[in-house]
């Protein structure tokens, strides 16, 4: 599993016209390559009468899957460009379908290279881009003496609590880097005299916004 990465928000539509051709881009997440073409044949059904459904998508840890489909544009003028802005852009587990609707004016192959990809790119801008970073949730049980003051020296850290458990005894789950986790359990010893009982749970990615 990666430390951290980039990929798209989540699903995300957006449209441009070129030279009268509608162009509409479709972004989405897609960790796995049947997801992908789950999504692209969505949008075929979706757009069947468009002129073209063209896509890429990029795919694993290392990028390893990379497929781009020119759905009968001009080799090279369609997939193509809009794979190479989701390498440029650095986003991995992402596809993206553009949809075209000829409006009856032949844009050539360099203009068709650049109405892909700002459409692609400007696709993206539309549904956001967040960056994961894997953390390990850690749980600290605490007597509910020791609530407010945890809870108050956390909100103020540059840690980021998960959930908060009233139970028995209060049990807060944290956000924490792998690599932080001795010094959180150190601090919330330190903090609760002793008193907290801290456990490392699983390992989940956090996301923040990147736009």
């Amino acid at each position: 599993m990666l430390p951290s990465y980039i990929t798209v928000k989540g699903y995300g539509e957006h449209e441009i016209e070129i030279q009268k051709s509608r162009f509409i881009a479709h972004v989405s997440r897609a960790e796995t390559e049947s997801e992908a073409l789950e999504f692209i044949q969505t949008i075929k059904k979706k757009h069947w009468n468009a002129t073209h459904n063209c896509s890429a998508y990029l795919i694993g840890e290392n990028d390893l899957i990379q497929k781009a489909n020119d759905d009968g544009e001009p080799s090279g003028t369609a997939g193509v460009p809009i794979l190479e802005v989701l390498k440029k852009r650095g986003l991995k587990d992402t596809v993206v379908v553009i949809t075209r609707y000829f409006g009856g004016i032949k844009l050539g192959a360099g203009g068709l290279i650049r109405a892909y990809g700002k459409a692609t790119s400007e696709g993206i801008n539309q549904t956001g881009v967040v960056e994961r970073t894997l953390m390990r949730v850690v749980s600290t049980k605490i007597d509910y003496t020791w609530l407010g003051k945890l809870e108050n020296e956390l909100r103020g850290s540059v840690y980021e609590i998960k959930d908060i458990h009233y139970l028995d005894n209060v049990i807060i789950e944290t956000f924490v880097k792998e690599e932080q986790a001795d010094p959180f359990i150190a601090w919330m010893t330190e903090l609760t005299n002793g008193q907290a009982d801290c456990t490392l749970g699983e390992q989940l990615y956090l996301e923040k916004d990147v736009f």
